[in-house]
C-alpha cells in the first residue's frame, strides 16, 4: 500500500514540473524558468484558495443561517449560496479587462485578495450585527465572490506561462487545485466542529469563536499569505507561450501563430455548455448536503457537519487517486472517451443513485413548534427578537419561577434543536420514501471519482482546442459558465428541493447529465484536438536554438538572427 501510495505522490510531484526540462533553451535562462514555475504554484494555491473560500462555507452556511435567523429557511440559504457565484460572474470581465490593461496580473490579484480577506472576517462577525443578519450574509458572500473574480486572470496567465509541453500538465493541476478546494472545505470545516456551537468569546459578550465561524478566519489567515505571495520579491510573471509560438513556427510576430490554427468553435461551446452541467450537479451535492442529511436522516446540526466532513474528506482521498489516474487512463483511452465515460457515466450514476424508493417517509418534526421554541429561547437567553413571537410559556408563571437557561434549555427541546428529520412545513415528507444511508454514501463516492475526471478533461481538451491564441476571453467564458451553474445550482435546487422533495430534485438532474452524456457521445468525434504541424523552417531554428555554445558567441549568434 505505502508503495503505491508513492507512486501516486511521485506521479503528482511531477505535473508541476516541465514535462520535457530538454526544452529549456534560449527563450529563457535557468534562474527565469525557476521563478516562472514558481509564479505558477502560486497561481495553482490561489486557485485552491477560492475554491475553498467557497465550499468551506457550504456545509455549514444552513446551521450558521439557522442560528443567526431561524426566520431565514432554505430558499433563502439557496440565495447566499448563489451570491458567491454571482458576484464572480458579474466582475470577471472587469477584472479580465483590468490585468489586461495593466499587462500584469499582480494588481488586480492583491486587491481582490484584500477583499476576500475582509469580506471573510465579516462573514465570522456576524453575531455583532442585532438586525437583517440574514442580509448581511448575502452581502458577505456576495463580496467574496467578486473578490474569486480573479480566477479568469488566472486561467490566462496560466495559458500565457507555460510552453506547449507543460499545458496539459499546467491545466490537469489547476483543475485538480479547483477540485481539492472544493472537496477539502466541507472537511475543514467538519475539522473545527469540536468548538460546539457555543465555543469560546474573542470578544466577551460580542463575538465567539465557534464551529460556524471558524472557517471565515481559516480564509482570512490563508488569504493573508496569499497577498504575501504576490509580492514583487516573491511572485515574478513571466509569459514564455506567445514567444515559443514564435519560434515553433517561424513567425516574426504573435498574431501570425494564430493563423496556423482556428478552433472549432461547436466544439469549444460544447464544452463550455458541458462543463456548465457537471459543475451544476456537482455544486447541487455540496449545497444540499447538510439539509438532506438532517432532513432524510434526522440527524443534528453538529452531528451533520461531522459526518459530512469526514465523508468529503474520504471524498478528496478519492479525487487525488482519480486524478494521478488520469494521465495513464489518456495513454491507453483518448482524453475524450475517458472524459465521457470515466467522467459523466459516474456523474449519472451518483445523481440516479440518489433517487429514493421503497422505503418509509422520513422522520417527521413539527416546523412551527421547533420555530417558536427557537425564537423563544432567543428572547429569553439572548434578548433578541426576530419576526413574529408567540408566546409558548405564560409570562407571569416564568417571572415568578426566574428558571435558569439550563431550566429554559429542558423546557425547549434544547432550543428546538432536538427535533430532528424532515420539517413539517415540506408536504413531500409525509408520502416521500426516505434516502437510505448507503444510498447517499454511494451516489457521493461515484461523485468523488466522476467530477475530478469530468472538470479536468473538460479544460484540458478546452485549452487544446484553442491553440497557441490568448485564451483570456475564451477562459473568462469557461469561467462564467461554471459560474452561472454555481449561481442557478443552489437556487433551482433548493426551491425544487424544498417544495417538491428528492424525487424531482435528483430526477431532474439525473435527465439533465443523461442529456449531456448523450450529446457528447455523438458528438465525440469533433472534441478531439488537432495536432498543429510543426513547419519546416521553424524545425530548422528549433534545431539551431537546441545547439549549446559560448555565451559570448550565443550572443552575437542572436544579434545576427534578429
Amino acid at each position: 500500500q505505502s508503495s503505491c501510495l508513492e507512486r501516486i505522490a511521485k506521479q503528482i510531484r511531477g505535473k508541476f514540473a516541465s514535462q520535457n526540462k530538454s526544452d529549456k533553451d534560449d527563450l529563457e535562462t535557468e534562474q527565469e524558468y525557476k521563478e516562472r514555475w514558481r509564479s505558477i504554484y502560486i497561481i495553482y494555491f490561489t486557485m485552491f484558495l477560492i475554491s475553498l473560500g467557497f465550499s468551506i462555507i457550504v456545509t455549514g452556511v444552513w446551521p450558521y443561517l439557522d442560528k443567526l435567523d431561524p426566520t431565514a429557511g432554505k430558499e433563502f440559504m439557496g440565495y447566499i449560496v448563489a451570491a458567491n457565484p454571482f458576484g464572480q460572474m458579474l466582475f470577471s470581465p472587469l477584472v479580465g479587462w483590468w490585468s489586461n490593461r495593466l499587462g500584469s496580473i499582480r494588481l488586480p490579484l492583491l486587491f481582490s485578495l484584500a477583499l476576500f480577506t475582509v469580506s471573510s472576517a465579516t462573514y465570522s462577525s456576524l453575531e455583532l450585527f442585532n438586525n437583517y443578519r440574514k442580509h448581511w450574509m448575502l452581502w458577505t458572500r456576495f463580496l467574496v465572490g467578486v473578490s474569486s473574480a480573479n480566477i479568469a486572470a488566472c486561467r490566462s496567465y496560466l495559458s500565457a506561462a507555460t510552453r506547449v509541453s507543460e499545458r496539459t500538465a499546467a491545466v490537469s493541476m489547476i483543475s485538480l487545485a479547483q477540485v481539492l478546494g472544493f472537496i477539502v472545505g466541507p472537511a475543514i470545516q467538519a475539522a473545527v466542529v469540536p468548538l460546539g456551537d457555543e465555543g469560546f468569546w474573542l470578544i466577551p459578550n460580542k463575538l465567539k469563536l465557534n464551529m460556524y465561524t471558524a472557517s471565515g478566519w481559516i480564509n482570512v489567515f490563508l488569504s493573508l499569505f496569499n497577498m504575501y505571495l504576490f509580492l514583487p520579491h516573491v511572485f515574478k510573471e513571466y509569459k514564455i507561450a506567445g514567444r515559443e509560438a514564435m519560434v515553433r513556427q517561424g513567425k516574426d510576430n504573435e498574431r501570425d501563430t494564430w493563423k496556423q490554427h482556428r478552433p472549432n468553435y461547436f466544439a469549444t461551446w460544447t464544452l463550455i455548455v458541458a462543463f456548465f452541467v457537471i459543475v451544476f450537479n456537482f455544486m447541487l451535492l455540496e449545497t444540499l448536503a447538510t439539509p438532506v442529511t438532517m432532513d432524510q436522516f434526522a440527524w443534528s446540526k453538529a452531528v451533520s457537519l461531522k459526518y459530512m466532513g469526514i465523508l468529503m474528506s474520504v471524498g478528496a482521498v478519492l479525487a487525488v487517486l482519480t486524478f494521478a489516474s488520469i494521465s495513464p487512463l489518456c495513454k491507453k483511452f483518448s482524453e475524450v472517451k475517458v472524459m465521457i465515460w470515466g467522467g459523466f457515466l459516474f456523474m449519472v450514476l451518483g445523481r440516479a443513485l440518489y433517487i429514493p424508493f421503497n422505503n418509509d417517509p422520513p422522520q417527521i418534526y413539527d416546523s412551527n413548534l421547533k420555530l417558536n421554541m427557537t425564537l423563544f429561547c432567543d428572547k429569553i437567553l439572548f434578548n433578541r427578537t426576530v419576526g413574529d413571537q408567540i408566546n409558548i410559556f405564560n409570562e407571569t408563571w416564568l417571572q415568578e419561577i426566574r428558571p435558569n437557561k439550563e431550566t429554559i434549555r429542558n423546557m425547549t427541546f434544547n432550543c428546538g434543536d432536538n427535533l430532528l428529520g424532515c420539517p413539517s412545513s415540506q408536504e413531500w415528507c409525509a408520502y416521500t420514501p426516505a434516502m437510505t444511508l448507503t444510498q447517499f454514501i454511494i451516489g457521493y463516492f461515484l461523485t468523488a471519482f466522476g467530477y475530478p475526471i469530468g472538470v479536468t478533461l473538460i479544460q484540458t481538451i478546452f485549452s487544446k482546442l484553442l491553440g497557441p491564441r490568448p485564451q483570456g476571453v475564451w477562459m473568462g467564458l469557461m469561467t462564467g459558465s461554471g459560474c452561472l451553474s454555481r449561481v442557478m445550482g443552489p437556487v433551482f435546487v433548493t426551491h425544487i428541493y424544498e417544495e417538491y422533495g428528492t424525487i424531482w430534485t435528483f430526477g431532474l438532474t439525473t435527465a439533465m447529465m443523461v442529456i449531456c452524456l448523450i450529446w457528447l457521445l455523438y458528438f465525440n468525434n469533433i472534441l478531439i484536438p488537432v495536432e498543429i504541424e510543426v513547419l519546416p523552417e521553424a524545425q530548422e531554428l528549433k534545431e539551431i536554438n537546441l545547439v549549446t555554445v559560448p555565451l559570448d558567441e550565443k550572443n552575437e549568434e542572436e544579434s545576427n538572427l534578429k
